[in-house]
């Protein structure tokens, strides 16, 4: 390994670091059981698949959905598009009526899986996607169910982005915070013990973090390394979240329509992307 190559990984683990301070629901734990320079080797992956990059997202709270996970979704949304990719959200309603006015949007339908199925490889043949990222996006449970981080049943109003990430051959990335979200079946063993009903389903690179959002915050971090560009640049945190609750988001922990991530006051996010931008110059 040449001494930049060193200076690269030893940035990507302090970013790993950084986007799980502040979290108490076991991801340290989880980030143990995984192989160092997850965020590194999500970025290259994704910015190595040719044809357009797939972000599904979108936890459903009541009738609405959290804060946690669209404004990361916009965020890697915005940095992909400064790239000259071609992003896509791939989201259920009530989130992809939100997100269609603005982005590319995929609309899946809350359907079963069977009605599903055929849905997504038709999906999956016209877009042709370089890769597909779920960040804080349910994913299913053993017993084929979705739950919430109170065990709460929520089933009947999730789509089955799960068969995106079954179906499609190419690259896969799944983010989350609590253990029951798409991607969480690469770290059943350390999930084992945890309050949650564990996701089972598989990705082929695993980023945890203490929100999610800033899991995808430490994937663009990475980004900017590979890239030399502030690809955080083109994103207004405050502005994209106060849209959000205006349209129904509330925080996924307090239930409230407040500018929070999973209780956290935006303010330890934008500090989070400040030092996230300096680990993202070497």
């Amino acid at each position: 390994m040449t001494p930049g190559e060193a200076r690269l990984e030893q940035r990507a683990r302090d970013i790993e670091a950084l986007i799980l301070e502040g979290g108490a629901r076991g991801m340290d734990r989880v980030r143990r059981a995984l192989r160092p320079g997850y965020c590194l080797r999500a970025a290259r992956g994704i910015l190595a698949g040719r044809g357009p990059i797939l972000i599904g997202t979108g936890f459903p709270v009541g009738d609405s959905f959290e804060t946690d996970g669209p404004l990361g979704a916009i965020a890697l949304y915005r940095a992909l598009a400064e790239l000259g990719r071609e992003p896509w959200f791939g989201c259920a309603p009530p989130i992809s009526r939100v997100l269609g006015a603005s982005f590319r949007t995929l609309e899946i339908p809350i359907a079963a899986w069977e009605e599903t199925r055929p849905f997504v490889r038709q999906a999956l043949a016209r877009l042709r996607p370089g890769a597909v990222v779920a960040i804080e996006r349910p994913g299913v449970a053993g017993d084929g169910r979705y739950y919430n981080m109170r065990g709460e049943d929520i089933t009947d109003r999730l789509a089955k982005f799960d068969l995106f990430f079954e179906l499609f051959a190419g690259f896969t990335v799944g983010i989350g915070d609590g253990g029951n979200e798409i991607g969480m079946g690469n770290v059943l063993g350390a999930l084992a013990g945890l309050p949650i009903r564990p996701s089972v389903t598989r990705c082929q690179e695993l980023v945890v973090a203490a929100v999610s959002n800033w899991g995808a915050y430490g994937i663009i971090a990475c980004m900017n390394l590979l890239t030399g560009k502030d690809l955080f640049a083109r994103f207004d945190p405050l502005t994209i979240l106060q849209e959000l609750v205006d349209r129904g988001a509330v925080d996924g922990r307090t239930r409230l329509a407040a500018c929070t991530e999973d209780g956290f006051p935006l303010e330890v996010g934008l500090a989070r992307i400040e030092r996230l931008r300096c680990l993202g110059r070497l």
